[in-house]
């Protein structure tokens, strides 16, 4: 799939994006977040999950490196979210400690990874990978690619 790419002019827009995507995600999706500190991967995750009615505060989970919220789909459904943050998290053994990949293989669980890029042998092949890469126009200006891996590559229909 070709990859849709979005320019976020501030926070606020990248929050938004997060919840229009929020719509699409299936139980069992795996949404990959890549991008340096401060990028906006937590702002986007906070967007999915006020979109899937999570009533708990989205924080990023640095130090406890998952956060379980429960969310309800606009068909009823409750659906447990994961938010996963592997920036402390330096080896395989470490993933295999905390129990990343018990959370990984959940089928009905939507998990949302902050970092993924220090546990890409982890990750399910078929993925939604978002990269967030910086502009120098301003300040927290950034540019959004979405793009959906592996054997069920699709679209995202709520980005269009």
């Amino acid at each position: 799939m070709e990859p849709r790419i979005y320019t976020s002019l501030c926070e606020e827009e990248t929050f938004r994006l997060g919840l229009d995507m929020a719509s699409d995600l299936c139980p069992g999706d795996t949404v990959a977040l890549y991008g340096d500190l401060g990028a906006g991967k937590t702002q986007f995750i906070k967007g999915v999950c006020e979109g899937l009615n999570v009533g708990d505060l989205v924080s990023s989970p640095t130090f406890t490196i998952v956060n379980q919220y429960a969310g309800i789909q606009d068909d009823g459904q409750e659906i447990t979210i994961y938010h996963i943050d592997l920036y402390r998290v330096e080896s395989e053994k470490d993933l295999e400690e905390i129990g990343v990949h018990e959370v990984l293989a959940d089928p009905l669980g939507i998990k949302l990874i902050e970092w993924s890029e220090r546990g890409s042998k982890a990750l399910p092949e078929n993925r939604i990978n978002i990269r967030f890469t910086p502009l120098d126009d301003q300040e927290n200006c950034r540019q959004i690619e979405v793009r959906r891996s592996g054997v069920l590559e699709g679209t995202v229909d709520a980005l269009s």
